[in-house]
């Protein structure tokens, strides 16, 4: 469960944007989406590969 302790003379706005902030690096969404449905091993490590070629990929566009 996230906390967030809302300090003196503190805005709620500022507070809000805390928690959710909070919230989107625990990632609590994204597990509750990714476990809806079985992935196999093989897809899972599918993914990453694509992901890390991609971001290599932007990374080499970046340095030209």
């Amino acid at each position: 469960m996230i906390k967030i302790l809302v300090k003196e003379g503190e805005s709620i706005e500022r507070a809000l944007k805390r928690y959710k902030r909070k919230h989107r690096n625990v990632k609590t969404m994204q597990n509750i989406r990714e476990n809806q449905f079985f992935t196999k091993p093989s897809v899972k490590r599918r993914r990453e590969i694509q992901k890390a070629g991609y971001i290599q990929n932007m990374r080499d566009q970046e340095d030209i």
